[in-house]
């Protein structure tokens, strides 16, 4: 079973778990993850912070008794690992923003990190909004060539769409929202990818918990996302 490595404490509410375990998890793709037995009932979709084939990294809120549980866990603990799962960001050249809120943050290391190794010729620049305190934005510099951070604002009045050849973006539904109406607004070409957090149960398609509307009908943030474009989820709005 997957050995828990480090599980450290990064903020009043925040923590970042790094587990060892072969994985093929892509930017963008997340983990159920299960550190108990019968209760709580559910697993906890988490999304993949870093990933390197050997050791997979998760960072968290804590905010109900699930992850309450994770924040207890030390190295040399065993924890289960359903995945990965779900469709992630693509892969994108040229100049790329990713945009992220709060723990929606999450997947934009390791997404930055491939897309610069992808082609390291293409220009990232992260956007990380926060309602108190930064986190982890040193660690964002070293994947990024410039990174704007804004604490107690909106992420999203800080970026020119328009500089941009994709965008992609992941945090609370609103602010994502905002994000494409700005980008509709403004004639942006580019296209935007959201990342859905919806709430999950099975994280495989099957119990249609997670299922969003968009402009092609219902789709399931598990097993159709949870990327997404943008103009899919929001384009009627």
């Amino acid at each position: 079973m997957p050995e828990i490595l480090h599980n450290e404490r990064i903020s009043k509410d925040f923590y970042l778990m790094k587990v060892k375990a072969e994985n093929t998890a892509a930017m963008g793709q997340f983990y159920m993850l299960r550190a108990w037995g019968d209760y709580p009932l559910l697993s906890r979709p988490i999304s993949v912070f870093d990933a390197d084939g050997q050791t997979v990294s998760f960072l968290y809120k804590v905010v109900g008794k699930g992850t309450e549980i994770f924040a207890t866990l030390k190295p040399g603990d065993e924890i289960t690992l359903d995945g990965p799962h779900g469709n992630g960001f693509p892969e994108a050249k040229g100049t790329v923003a990713l945009v992220g809120g709060g723990v929606g943050i999450a997947p934009l290391y390791l997404t930055a990190k491939k897309l610069k190794e992808l082609n390291p010729d293409t220009i990232v620049d992260i956007y990380l909004g926060f309602s108190d305190e930064a986190l982890l934005v040193d660690l964002y510099e070293k994947v990024a060539d410039k990174v704007t951070v804004n604490i107690g604002g909106f992420v999203t009045d800080d970026i020119d769409p328009l500089k941009y050849d994709c965008i992609m973006t992941c945090g609370p539904e609103i602010m994502m929202r905002v994000l494409c109406k700005k980008c509709k607004s403004l004639g942006v070409q580019a296209p935007v990818y959201v990342s859905m957090e919806n709430r999950m149960a099975c994280g495989i398609g099957a119990c249609l918990v997670c299922t969003c509307k968009t402009s092609a009908g219902n789709k399931r943030a598990c097993k159709d996302g949870p990327v997404m474009l943008g103009s899919e989820v929001f384009g009627n709005e």
